[in-house]
């Protein structure tokens, strides 16, 4: 069969931070007497596969299709790298609250620990409340001895670089950068297939059940990377009708499209799936006659042998464009 732009449906995840601007502002449909912090759009992780929610293979899985199409579907570098794994997870998060301070393994280290791989993982800011900020790295020179001795006596925050954002600020956090999202902030996430966190400190809170949620500590010591950066805030200028770099690494290639007028992707030489995911505005993917619509909040898989397309905005579009 031919194989077309894919749909998944959203995979809800409530969480203790959670908001409603999954359902208010990207059009979930999601509970909304619940505190939904994540929405999974495509993610291979075990048992959080997603499901198809267009067209031919509708209700199939992400896994059936790798194990149907492979290549096809994946591109022939990435099929033979990863397999019947599909790489990425890509999410939407909305933190009504503070989510904990964590730190990811790498790839080595997640090996060795859990036989998976690590989270190198990016961050796009969709809104920002006012004042809203978020942490990521440290704001001065830091070792083990000092960050240890800081957790212990509960001034973590010291060492810590908390940074204002805005809609539209962007992140690259490779695996061992200490972050947190901050309160106010509604995000695109992506990273690498993997649900491995390290919870280093979770601002005391308990859940509806009296309990805190259990901490890492130990393992964190190990996966963290002390280094100081100068800055942590990736600096980009977008422009209207052609790709804006925000992310290029080893894991994930990340472009922001504003367009106002149709525009065509040709994708010959990249040997890689494509993951759309609409910020704002709507499109219509043109590819063989046929036409699926994208609006605000949505994401699509593009498959490796759609090569050659055009996006068509119905009104100005704002999307991330994905691939290995």
């Amino acid at each position: 069969m031919q194989l077309y732009p894919i749909k998944f449906t959203p995979i809800p995840k409530e969480t203790i931070w959670g908001g409603n601007k999954l359902k208010t502002m990207l059009s979930k449909d999601f509970p909304s007497n619940k505190k939904m912090g994540e929405s999974w759009e495509i993610s291979g992780v075990k048992n959080d596969i997603s499901l198809v929610a267009n067209g031919e293979l509708k209700g199939e899985s992400l896994n059936d299709l790798i194990q149907k199409f492979g290549a096809r579907l994946l591109g022939h570098k990435v099929y033979q790298k990863f397999g019947t794994e599909f790489p990425l997870l890509i999410k939407f998060i909305d933190a009504n609250d503070a989510l904990s301070i964590q730190v990811h393994p790498d790839d080595k280290l997640a090996k060795k620990r859990h036989n998976s791989y690590g989270k190198t993982e990016m961050w796009y800011v969709l809104d920002a409340e006012k004042d809203a900020n978020l942490i990521v790295g440290f704001n001065q020179k830091v070792d083990q001895e000092l960050y240890q001795r800081k957790l212990e006596d509960g001034k973590l925050e010291e060492i810590l670089n908390s940074e204002k954002v805005e809609n539209g600020s962007c992140y690259f956090i490779p695996a061992g950068r200490v972050h947190a999202i901050g309160k106010g902030i509604l995000l695109a996430e992506i990273q690498q297939t993997s649900d491995i966190t390290y919870r280093m400190y979770d601002w005391n809170r308990i859940d509806k059940l009296g309990q805190s949620r259990e901490l890492h500590t130990d393992l964190a010591v190990d996966a963290i990377d002390y280094t100081l950066e100068n800055q942590y805030a990736t600096e980009y200028t977008s422009d209207i009708n052609k790709p804006t770099n925000l992310a290029t690494s080893n894991y994930f290639t990340t472009n922001r499209l504003v367009f106002d007028k149709e525009i065509r992707r040709d994708y010959t030489r990249l040997d890689s799936f494509v993951i759309y995911i609409c910020l704002d505005g709507a499109f219509d993917i043109c590819f063989n006659n046929e036409i699926t619509r994208v609006t605000k909040g949505e994401s699509i898989l593009i498959p490796s042998e759609l090569n050659d397309i055009s996006l068509n905005p119905k009104i100005q579009a704002d999307c991330l464009e994905v691939y290995i």
